[in-house]
């Protein structure tokens, strides 16, 4: 399946848009409890009604996953899934003096669906400097022995497209913050690591790679690798933008009716060096 862009607009007063609007009857609850991977426990503080909400975030959730803390709930969209609701973020710890949820927590979206359909909306309204020239995206691209997120490709007949060349793009889901750093993995990623070997092949062919983080979070005011937790990741990042991958941080606003685009962060040094020497 591709999607083809429409004509590029400025960027100039865009990134107030909404580009994931939440489904109507989404809910506020407080966070209880994670059971296995794929679950978690919420409660309505205002009828003590238990929610049981699907999470596709695997990964550790370093730091989030507090008893007590504001949780999103979107509805199922399909009304006979067994759990009804869609955990969408959790809040930072800012909760009232009488501890009731904040009205308006400052949320972290943990969605790790999110990043990959941001970037599909960023670029379809012409958000997206690093893939405004391309005219289609390809969502979920087989290339080797790895599925990439995306993959971007020229206009055929337009005049620049022999120079062009196909832009492979692996999303990221960044909700760890460290030092004042936003960081990724916040678990061990074996995964995440064949996919900057998949990336670093594709760059030496002559195609572009990049990777998608998209910080979930309002705080963290760089990037860099979470050494600490998977130094295999960090040693991979730096042979990848020394290869000349291109990473692409951007921050998310997650707010109670949806998800902006916010702006675009800086690596950390010495992060920065490898990219710059590319």
């Amino acid at each position: 399946m591709t999607a083809a862009a429409p004509g590029m607009s400025s960027m100039s007063g865009q990134l107030s848009q909404i580009l994931l609007p939440f489904a109507p009857g989404c809910r506020a609850a407080r966070f209880v409890r994670r059971e296995k991977r794929f679950t978690a426990i919420a409660i309505d503080p205002a009828t003590g009604e238990q929610l049981r909400a699907h999470t596709n975030n695997t990964g550790s959730m370093l730091g989030l996953l507090r008893a007590g803390a504001p949780a999103l709930l979107s509805p199922a969209k399909n009304p006979d899934r067994a759990l009804k609701w869609t955990l969408e973020a959790l809040g930072l710890p800012n909760d009232l003096p009488n501890g009731a949820p904040n009205a308006a927590p400052d949320w972290v979206g943990v969605n790790t669906l999110t990043p990959n359909r941001l970037l599909a909306a960023a670029w379809r309204a012409g958000l997206l400097p690093e893939a405004r020239a391309y005219a289609r995206l390809t969502p979920e691209f087989k290339t080797g022995h790895s599925r990439l997120d995306a993959r971007f490709d020229a206009d055929v007949d337009a005049d620049a497209a022999a120079d062009l060349p196909p832009l492979y793009v692996e999303c990221k889901n960044v909700t760890l913050v460290e030092d004042d750093q936003a960081q990724f993995p916040d678990a061990a990623s074996e995964r995440g690591r064949k996919h900057l070997d998949e990336l670093i092949r594709l760059r030496g062919e002559g195609c572009r790679a990049a990777l998608f983080f998209l910080v979930q979070r309002p705080d963290g005011h760089c990037f860099a690798p979470a050494e600490v937790v998977d130094p295999a990741y960090a040693e991979g990042l730096a042979r990848a933008l020394a290869a000349g991958v291109e990473a692409w941080v951007w921050r998310a606003a997650v707010a109670a009716d949806g998800i902006r685009l916010a702006e675009r962060l800086p690596l950390a040094r010495p992060w920065a060096t490898f990219a710059e020497r590319a």
